[in-house]
């Protein structure tokens, strides 16, 4: 809903504005309010901070709608202003337009015309904004991405790279924070925001120093990726890696005392790696789907703390690199047939 501020001292104008205008306010595009001058209208500015145009009257006591432009100028200057006015001489017109008004509209008032003009200044008002979010967007884009990233992202190469889909070889890690969800419950926001940033920073580091590639954080949770040449040793150093780092993090003490652990499932394997998610509301993801996660994923349910928790065909890959120990058959949500497992020792 666009909303409007009409400042004018005649009385019949409020009446008339909600007559011609009824089918807007019935529909809820438009929300008219009044001041009867300029000082009154600074007033409601003040108290109504997303007001879109304001319609104002030139001749007005206590403050005239000429010297009304030059404070919304100076203290809101993104706002627009249509001067409504009897006095449609040059010189007006002139100083009005030199303070900053958006269009100049002469009495009496020509309806037609004064609902194109309304319509036009919010069209240009809908504009501003939307371009100060795209900098504002873009200002916060160029804090997390690379200005080579950035280059790549304005290129054809990233449109069609966008667009590829295809199906790769790889490992995914899900490293989840035990207990931490009893913690979310009973801390301020703030609190468990920030203990949950710094504990995620501790597990990006390492799972990129081995190779990884952060696919997303869920909730308590990250979900890493390892491709290329030996991927699954890559994803058990790095979860070891994980558990080392996390370790070493401080005991919280209080009332629900909370030593911070990882349970770590991982599987290998081939998987469709693309853009998914809803083009609609431009919600996509660059990410891996498959029963491969899946089963990471339930690996890493069935882990408890400090377990480490792989399938037998990764373990067939890795048993000469690392010390494994054979759990045995388990259950897994959704699998028809019991997983073998093993879980990774130091």
């Amino acid at each position: 809903m666009s909303k409007i501020l009409v400042v004018d001292d005649e009385p019949d104008l409020e009446v008339l504005i909600k007559q011609k205008f009824r089918k807007q306010i019935r529909q809820k595009e438009y929300e008219f309010y009044f001041a009867e001058n300029g000082n009154e209208a600074l007033k409601k500015l003040n108290e109504l901070q997303d007001i879109d145009i304001v319609l104002s009257d030139i001749n007005m006591p206590e403050m005239d709608g000429l010297t009304l432009l030059t404070k919304i100028s100076e203290f809101k200057p993104l706002l627009k202003s249509v001067i409504v006015s009897a006095y449609g001489d040059m010189e007006n017109i002139r100083t009005a337009m030199n303070r900053g008004a958006f269009d100049f509209i002469t009495k009496p008032i020509n309806f037609e015309d004064l609902t194109l003009t309304v319509e036009k200044t919010l069209k240009h008002v809908r504009h501003i904004k939307e371009t100060l979010q795209a900098i504002k967007e873009n200002n916060i884009l160029k804090m997390y991405v690379d200005e080579n990233v950035l280059n790549f992202m304005d290129s054809r190469e990233y449109e069609s790279a966008i667009t590829a889909n295809e199906t790769i070889e790889a490992s995914v890690m899900f490293a989840d924070l035990c207990g931490f969800t009893k913690i979310s419950e009973n801390a301020p926001a703030d609190v468990v925001v920030g203990m949950l940033n710094t504990y995620f920073d501790v597990m990006a580091k390492a799972i990129i120093d081995h190779g990884g590639i952060i696919d997303k954080f869920i909730g308590d949770a990250v979900m890493a990726v390892f491709k290329g040449d030996f991927h699954i040793d890559h994803a058990i150093e790095a979860a070891i890696a994980v558990r080392r780092e996390v370790r070493k993090l401080p005991k919280i003490e209080g009332e629900n005392d909370f030593q911070p652990k990882v349970s770590i499932g991982i599987k290998s394997g081939e998987m469709i790696s693309g853009n998914i998610g809803s083009s609609t509301i431009k919600r996509l993801d660059f990410t891996v789907v498959g029963d491969t996660v899946n089963t990471a994923a339930r690996l890493q349910d069935a882990a408890g703390p400090d377990q480490i928790l792989i399938s037998e065909g990764c373990f067939q890959n890795v048993k000469e690199a690392f010390n494994c120990s054979k759990i045995g058959e388990i259950t897994l949500k959704n699998k028809a047939k019991p997983l073998t497992v093993y879980e990774v020792l130091e």
